[in-house]
């Protein structure tokens, strides 16, 4: 049992550069972990083995449209328990630093924000004083922060300090705002929420203009956040600049990097990050790990990155010291050894990695297109959306993941024309009587139109993928998604659309759905096929296991599982890397019944049959490869951009 002393105490001594715990030096090594990442089933594994680890300390995310995605609904339960996640790194005697947003980025789906907030107002301007914004994140705030305050170290709990925003000062590097007003309201609305006696702080990259410049404000203390380094001094000097005095803080050391769709998976040796990590705490630095196990973007969580729209994979694995399945690795013995040279390390044993299991394959049988199906790929609450013009898709409610444009054709046209979608965002399978013709994507200058040709009464579908709201940078803003300008053939604006969303996981199977012909539509190149829903079994099992489905045949999509409940496992896209193989954790695969596998194919199935194609599930990840040669090649040619030459957190 965790004993609480009374009279508890967390400050700063700027005299001495150091934190006090009841009145004693403290100084924190961290390691971020994110529980919106990763199944509440799991969470007390990953604590323990940090806390093995050597830490004493763990950094957390509070993504706000985790639990809030409609504006008048609130979820804390489940994997979304904050507090129960906050409580049980108590129990494993870890204290706890809280970044509570109300901006988180964390490469996570619009860095916390909840998307209706955009169907209030599509011309939001995120992070400033901006009316609908504030108005929006004060009533969140007046939600979590009570939550929170019994929490809080002085007040018997683990957390120890709260963040507010996150990374302002970067927001101005990259065409944002820098609004000190915001960053006051959020500073007095902690400590009026909170309490005088909490310790709020900041983070910002080790730069003085514009990250700290912006991202510091009066009353708050100011850490910053860089890479590994062999040189403390230097790197910690913008903090000196604005804190002359208190303790040094590196909010993200960086124990890996990120991963974007079409690129190489990105690592970060063991041996630069050791050595970094034992230079800065020689140095008495406190330092966080940013990550110490990355987890999963299930479902529609992934973010995207910008400028240059960049998706980011279903893992955030983040070459951490534990797998994005909380495995131990050789870089999570590295900093043990490390860390063990500064703070005791606790005598416990470091938790065995979880079991991984190899199912085979299974059959997946064609159940219908996406025009087939699409009363069973809604809520019966959603009703589709008629309008003059295309809307975009926050403003049907429809906040993640698909939706389907329609529009008749009113006379023919017998000649080529040119179909212009320059308001795709972000991914449009075009359809002309669910035959497909070709593909728009978002920035694509050689990607936003098709020629065609068609006849009046044909009907025109684009299936949308929502690819991830971007969650860096001024990309926030105008984040809606869908197609958000006209749509034309020729000189023509095409008038008089239908919108219908689309969400695979609302997918029930049964024997009655699967279609007797058993086939998509093809396009005349062969290079396309009518988005559809595929349907497989896995035998029931008595204690299923971690394991890994491995969509290497298949193009691109969405995979869901069901038994008594729908998990949305995430997005698979092996042609394009680095990830192949998606992690399927145990609390997902019910026992001692049916466990379905639904794969919402959006380009191409290994087989024209409606029976015959296959997925696997095996026991090891594969998240650094492609499965049809080096897409990434293509993608830095079609974008002329390098995702390595900019920073993102």
């Amino acid at each position: 049992m965790h004993v609480v002393k009374a009279n508890r105490t967390f400050t700063i001594d700027y005299d001495n550069n150091m934190f006090r715990m009841d009145g004693k030096p403290f100084r924190y090594v961290s390691g971020s972990i994110h529980y919106s990442r990763i199944p509440s089933y799991y969470w007390k594994d990953r604590l323990q083995k940090m806390k093995a680890a050597g830490l004493n300390a763990i950094q957390v995310y509070v993504p706000w449209n985790f639990h809030q995605m409609e504006e008048n609904e609130l979820n804390f339960e489940g994997d979304k328990d904050l507090v129960g996640f906050i409580k049980q790194a108590q129990e494993v005697d870890l204290f706890v630093i809280l970044r509570a947003g109300p901006y988180i980025c964390g490469e996570w789906d619009f860095g916390g924000f909840p998307p209706y907030i955009l169907a209030k107002n599509p011309n939001t301007i995120f992070r400033t004083m901006d009316s609908t914004y504030i108005k929006y994140v004060d009533k969140w705030l007046e939600v979590l922060y009570p939550m929170l305050k019994p929490l809080l170290y002085i007040n018997g709990g683990p957390v120890l300090m709260v963040q507010i925003e996150n990374e302002y000062g970067s927001y101005k590097r990259t065409g944002g705002y820098c609004d000190h007003d915001y960053m006051r309201h959020l500073r007095n609305k902690a400590f009026s929420l909170l309490g005088k006696n909490a310790v709020i702080f900041t983070t910002d990259g080790n730069h003085d203009s514009p990250e700290l410049k912006c991202g510091t404000i009066e009353g708050v203390y100011a850490t910053i956040d860089f890479h590994p380094t062999l040189d403390p001094k230097k790197a910690f000097q913008p903090q000196r600049d604005w804190e002359p005095k208190g303790p040094l803080v590196n909010s993200e050391f960086y124990t890996g990097w990120l991963d974007h769709w079409g690129f190489k998976h990105s690592t970060t040796g063991l041996d630069i990050v050791a050595k970094s990590l034992d230079v800065l705490l020689a140095y008495g630095a406190n330092i966080n790990m940013y990550m110490f196990e990355g987890g999963t973007n299930f479902g529609y969580w992934n973010g995207a990155n910008y400028p240059a729209f960049l998706p980011v994979p279903t893992s955030y694995d983040y070459d951490g010291p534990l797998t994005e399945a909380g495995d131990v690795t050789d870089k999570y013995l590295a900093l043990r050894q490390v860390i063990s040279k500064y703070v005791k390390t606790p005598p416990m044993p470091i938790p065995a990695n979880t079991p991984k299991m190899a199912y085979g394959k299974i059959e997946m049988k064609f159940a219908g297109t996406v025009q087939d199906l699409l009363d069973k790929l809604r809520k019966p609450s959603q009703k589709p959306v008629t309008a003059t013009y295309p809307v975009y898709m926050q403003a049907f409610g429809q906040y993640q993941g698909y939706a389907l444009y329609r529009h008749i054709f009113k006379q023919d046209y017998p000649t080529a024309q040119n179909l212009s979608v320059v308001g795709i965002r972000d991914r449009g399978y075009v359809m002309i009587d669910q035959v497909p013709v070709g593909l728009v994507i978002r920035e694509r200058i050689h990607n936003l139109s098709l020629s065609i040709t068609t006849k009046k009464g044909q009907t025109l579908d684009i299936l949308v993928e929502n690819q991830g709201h971007i969650n860096f940078g001024s990309g926030i803003n105008n984040n809606t998604k869908g197609i958000i300008h006209n749509v034309t053939i020729g000189t023509t604006i095409l008038t008089d659309w239908e919108m219908y969303p689309v969400s695979p996981e609302l997918y029930v199977p049964s024997t009655d759905t699967v279609k007797s012909t058993g086939t998509p539509y093809y396009s005349k190149d062969g290079r396309f096929m009518t988005p559809s829903i595929y349907v497989g079994q896995m035998p029931a099992l008595t204690d299923p296991q971690d394991t890994y489905l491995d969509p290497t045949t298949w193009s691109k999509g969405q995979t869901i599982i069901t038994s008594n409940m729908a998990y949305n496992i995430g997005r698979y896209w092996p042609i394009a890397g680095p990830q192949i193989r998606l992690f399927v954790p145990k609390p997902y695969l019910a026992p001692n019944t049916v466990n379905n596998v639904i794969m919402f194919e959006l380009e191409m199935a290994p087989c024209k049959t409606q029976a015959g194609c296959t997925v696997e599930f095996k026991d090891e990840p594969l998240i650094n490869a492609t499965a049809h040669g080096p897409y990434h090649k293509l993608m830095s040619q079609e974008i002329g951009y390098n995702y390595k030459w900019h920073s993102f957190h």
